[in-house]
């Protein structure tokens, strides 16, 4: 789970002489499958190994089915393989998978009531359903599968609160627990205080410090994403996962730091896999712009169309951006990318320097209202930031890009932060009546998750 496969096969390797007859390398050994394949997303490398699944499952079919652990690490496995399927765009094969699982769980919970490692499965299960996209909602539908958000978070609440890292499986609980409290909850000040507490340590553990880069990220703290993987570079695994460099090439961006560039070229060539070229060629393409460097811009430009695959909102947002011909003005670039990173200061005297004349695009006038928002928003500003966010809507509801619903959704999520549940609720339901935006899927499932957790 520190991403040190190479030390962690060993020690499989040694139990599994000492103890040939212990299925638990079996489980164990899916991890590293699992990991591999999320993170570095090589196609070849996951046909190479996609057989595993129903090898390990069928060599656990050898345990003993009185054991609380026989369904529990068959679920366990049919999980990891959902998510593979997922990020390799085999929904239908993902929600099948997820669909074992989560019966093997369920079976499990009622024969075993009191195995307490049921609660993190079961509990992320649990949590995940209720937000299922709607295309596969007659899935969970058919095969009896039903879903709470709340319900499911207290389950893996108490299992991680009851154990320590040194016990099974607690680790893996933990990276569930934090996506779902980000993600789900949107309990980001929560997730934020926890992963830079003593709870969490990133030394020598590479995908804790993935993780708290990533999340610094998507919470606008890019200082802290650059030093955690500055100092998590020094590890003799780091090199292994080429999607680290994508992390730091889009921190350094939002720093509007050039030294991105490199980052993202790093990225490129080395990463196997297809998800996020698009992006990484799309963000290069914003720094040579940057930098009025405008051939260069224009060559990122049309690499996002030869590179990549549109799966992930992300890329088809960069796949949107190669079919046209224009930019947004260098101003308005520059205060959307600061305000991402956290630099509130430096995006607001920025966008305070716009003059009103350079916003004559529909596009641009919309995103400039939609970035003062944000910006009052992160600032505390509240009174200001639903002005900006509401007439945002009132401009943008009817436009291809992102900005009216996105703004929809942050005025849901100000409302459910100030106990306003009615009005929290009515701007979730806005979010999600505007149809054929950019970033469609991530904003829809925001707003379901919102609404689900004030309708419990």
């Amino acid at each position: 789970m520190a991403l040190h496969f190479q030390e962690g096969r060993a020690a499989l390797i040694r139990e599994i002489t000492e103890n040939p007859y212990n299925l638990m390398p079996t489980y164990l050994s899916d991890y590293e499958d699992c990991l591999s394949l999320l993170l570095n997303a090589d196609k070849l490398d996951y046909e190479q190994r996609k057989d595993h699944l129903d090898e390990r499952i069928e060599r656990l079919s050898n345990g003993d089915k009185n054991s609380p652990w026989y369904r529990f690490c068959k679920a366990g496995i049919y999980l990891h393989w959902s998510m593979i399927h997922f990020r390799f765009g085999e929904q239908f094969k993902a929600a099948t998978t997820f669909r074992k699982s989560y019966a093997l769980m369920k079976e499990n919970q009622k024969l075993f009531p009191d195995f307490e490692y049921n609660k993190m499965f079961f509990g992320l299960e649990e949590a995940f359903v209720e937000t299922i996209p709607d295309n596969y909602k007659w899935l969970a539908s058919i095969f009896g599968m039903k879903g709470n958000v709340k319900k499911g978070m207290v389950k893996l609440s108490d299992f991680i609160n009851t154990h320590t890292d040194k016990q099974p499986l607690r680790i893996e609980g933990v990276l569930f627990y934090v996506y779902l409290r980000f993600y789900l909850l949107s309990e980001q000040k929560q997730v934020w205080d926890f992963i830079n507490s003593s709870k969490f340590v990133t030394r020598d553990n590479l995908l804790y410090a993935y993780v708290k880069a990533n999340i610094a990220l998507n919470y606008r703290k890019c200082d802290v994403a650059i030093e955690t993987l500055k100092e998590a570079s020094a590890d003799k695994d780091y090199n292994n996962f080429p999607f680290l460099n994508y992390v730091m090439g889009a921190s350094l961006l939002c720093k509007l730091d050039t030294q991105s560039i490199y980052y993202f070229n790093r990225f490129l060539k080395t990463y196997k896999g297809n998800m996020y070229e698009k992006d990484a060629w799309y963000k290069m393409a914003l720094v040579y712009y940057l930098q009025q460097n405008m051939p260069q811009a224009e060559y990122c430009r049309r690499q996002i169309k030869k590179n990549g695959n549109a799966l992930f909102d992300v890329d088809r947002y960069a796949a949107r951006f190669a079919e046209s011909s224009a930019w947004s003005p260098t101003k308005l670039l520059q205060a959307h990318l600061l305000i991402d990173g956290g630099y509130y200061s430096r995006a607001s005297a920025i966008l305070l320097s716009i003059p009103k004349s350079e916003l004559s695009n529909p596009a641009d006038r919309v995103e400039y209202y939609f970035r003062m928002g944000r910006l009052y928003d992160e600032t505390e500003n509240s009174e200001k930031a639903i002005e900006f966010y509401e007439y945002t809507i009132r401009i943008g509801r009817d436009r291809p890009e992102h900005f009216a619903a996105r703004s929809a959704l942050q005025l849901g999520m100000l409302y459910e932060r100030s106990g306003n549940k009615t009005l929290a609720i009515e701007k979730y339901k806005e979010c999600l009546s505007m149809r054929d935006h950019d970033f469609q899927n991530s904003l829809d499932q925001q707003a379901k998750s919102g609404i689900n957790r004030l309708k419990k």
